[in-house]
């Protein structure tokens, strides 16, 4: 039943050699590569905003040139990441630039930090999105946190089922958001042009304001640059794009920017020009849509769409994720599980795990993830700064033709991305002090897990291990509960391996079990040495694990191996299992651990 219903889910497995037929067309990969950062203009815009309100609506005609700055640094970041692509063809963004040029440890930094900030795209995302849908309809507002959780676990078996898949419903929906966008822009700046909105709504550009201050002007670039998370997502995702994947990509994350520059200054300049004042309730691309077309098919069809990309920038995180974590599973810094692909030739792993770390964020944070979003944003710019620094290692070292061009694109991304890191500490460090507690935990851990690799790679290399003593004889040890078929199949079993001696372990609770069973066992087995062991306290595992240990000790003085032999029955059905105590799991369990014992089970299967 358990198979089916995984197959109804995630759909048929796939042979590993059509892993070409799941590579992405630059169509697809926009799509769900960029939706993360084209979702950042429903959000992006409304955080300079917020920060601008706290001085008044006078305030707001400073978005402008803050806007302007934030697409200078945009354009900085593209061209950076253009080069990083055909760098590093093989993808792995940041975490391979910054540890091949900068080091282990900053390569580290990269990759932790982005391992993080995509569970926090993942639960901002689908957080916002719900927001989108409780502005249009909000008697659903009490609903927030049910409604996010069911968007993530959709993802979630969306992208089990492969990436070609997942692409093709997503695309759709995407590109409804983006045309819904431009029409919203268009027919917002042709009201302008003709008079249908009053130029008095808002404060002129250079209006005087008091109480502005550059602190306040930083912490709004500072917000404002959150739209551009998710930028780094295709130079981490090159391995999913179809060959010549390096110029697929570079193509796609060009188209990424110019949408995303051109949406973020149609929603800025409408926002100021309209005087939209940042709600709680109603999001500023609401505001807008209502301004623009009142409460009509357009407006809802502008929130369903911007609802929709908001959920779906998830998918970003989705699709890089699990491949940034290939990568570092490959390098051993995270547990092994991440390199093996699913049914449907994902890296399955990564993405359940994505899945329910977003979900635990939304529930623990109620679906109110707006707290998040300036350590969502410094943690997508700390690798900015290390990867564009890479780079500028790579072409100091490496001189190649026209590094001087190639160096002054990187130098001028990784200062703005090391500028406006310092501007997001500086301004809101109540919101991103958690980046300093995490990131130094998870490089513990990466390093633990790589440790613990390399100790069990040496102590199993055969050049490196301890030479293995031959074998000169086994003692087998069978523990019994009495006199059943599922005994005599075992000690069958045990006497068909020619052991030196056979031991049946009986452990009983009175002392008139064990002479009664003795008795018996005397007439069915004559043959095989009985041991009873009386528990005082009624427990089968001490005295067992007490006994064994003793036949150890004395067998490994002659190269003796001890073999236990658990006999167990398995029901028919699995939901028997309930009904009977699992002591053979348990001995088992407890066996496992002691040195130069072979533990071994043999099933004895019920037929009703």
């Amino acid at each position: 039943m358990l198979s089916s219903i995984k197959r109804f889910l995630i759909g048929r497995p796939l042979k590993s050699n059509a892993l070409g037929e799941q590579k992405l067309n630059k169509k697809k990969a926009l799509a769900i590569l960029s939706s993360d950062a084209l979702s950042s203009v429903a959000y992006g815009p409304e955080q300079i905003l917020i920060v601008l309100i706290t001085i008044g609506a006078a305030a707001f005609w400073y978005s402008i040139p803050i806007a302007i700055g934030v697409l200078i640094l945009l354009t900085a970041l593209i061209l950076s990441y253009k080069q990083i692509i055909f760098a590093y063809p093989h993808g792995g963004g940041a975490y391979v630039v910054s540890k091949e040029n900068l080091g282990v440890n900053p390569g580290l930094i990269a990759g932790g930090s982005l391992l993080v900030d995509y569970i926090l795209t993942v639960a901002v995302s689908v957080s916002a999105g719900t927001d989108a849908i409780t502005s249009a309809f909000p008697s659903l507002h009490a609903y927030n946190v049910a409604i996010a959780v069911i968007f993530v676990i959709l993802l979630t078996i969306l992208n089990l089922r492969g990436v070609t898949e997942s692409a093709s419903v997503l695309a759709y929906p995407v590109y409804l958001f983006v045309l819904a966008l431009f029409i919203l822009i268009g027919v917002g700046i042709y009201k302008i042009l003709t008079g249908g909105v009053s130029p008095e709504l808002h404060a002129p550009i250079g209006t005087p304001v008091a109480g502005i201050s550059l602190f306040i002007l930083l912490r709004a670039f500072a917000s404002g640059s959150s739209a551009l998370t998710g930028v780094e997502a295709i130079s981490n995702a090159i391995p999913n794009f179809k060959d010549p994947a390096p110029n697929n990509a570079a193509k796609t994350l060009i188209a990424m920017g110019s949408l995303l520059a051109i949406l973020f200054s149609g929603i800025v300049f409408l926002a100021y020009y309209l005087s939209i004042v940042p709600s709680e309730e109603v999001t500023v691309v609401s505001q807008i849509a209502e301004g623009v077309f009142g409460r009509n098919f357009m407006y809802f069809f502008i929130q369903g769409t911007t609802a929709l990309i908001l959920i779906l920038a998830a998918n970003t995180g989705y699709s890089a994720f699990p491949l940034l974590a290939v990568n570092l599973a490959k390098d051993k810094f995270i547990p092994r599980m991440f390199t093996i692909r699913g049914d449907r030739l994902g890296y399955s792993n990564g993405i359940i795990i994505l899945g329910l770390a977003s979900i635990i964020l939304i529930v623990a944070f109620g679906g109110h993830t707006e707290s998040l979003i300036p350590l969502y944003a410094v943690g997508v710019f700390i690798p900015f700064t290390l990867s564009q620094t890479g780079m500028i290692v790579k072409w100091v070292r490496e001189k190649p033709k026209g590094w001087v061009t190639k160096l002054t694109i990187n130098s001028i991304g990784a200062i703005i991305s090391l500028i406006v890191t310092i501007i997001f500490f500086l301004t809101k460090f109540v919101n991103v002090w958690p980046v300093l507690v995490f990131l130094p935990i998870i490089i513990f851990m990466f390093h633990r897990i790589r440790r613990h690799y390399d100790a069990v790679g040496d102590q199993l290399r055969i050049t490196t291990c301890e030479p293995a003593f031959p074998i000169q004889g086994n003692v087998i040890i069978v523990p019994v509960a009495g006199i059943t078929h599922v005994v005599e199949n075992s000690l069958n079993y045990a006497k068909s391996l020619g052991a030196n001696q056979i031991i049946a372990v009986y452990i009983s609770f009175e002392r008139e079990d064990e002479k009664k069973f003795e008795e018996k066992w005397k007439k069915w087995q004559p043959d095989v040495r009985l041991v009873t062991l009386n528990s005082y306290y009624r427990s089968i595992i001490q005295p067992l694990t007490k006994f064994v240990d003793t036949v150890e000790h004395k067998a490994s003085e002659s190269n003796y191996k001890v073999t236990v032999i658990i006999p167990q029955f398995i029901p028919k059905k699995g939901w028997h299992n309930i009904l009977h105590n699992q002591s053979s799991l348990l001995i088992r369990a407890y066996l496992l651990y002691r040195r130069n014992v072979v533990v071994t089970t043999v099933p004895y299967h019920l037929k009703k």
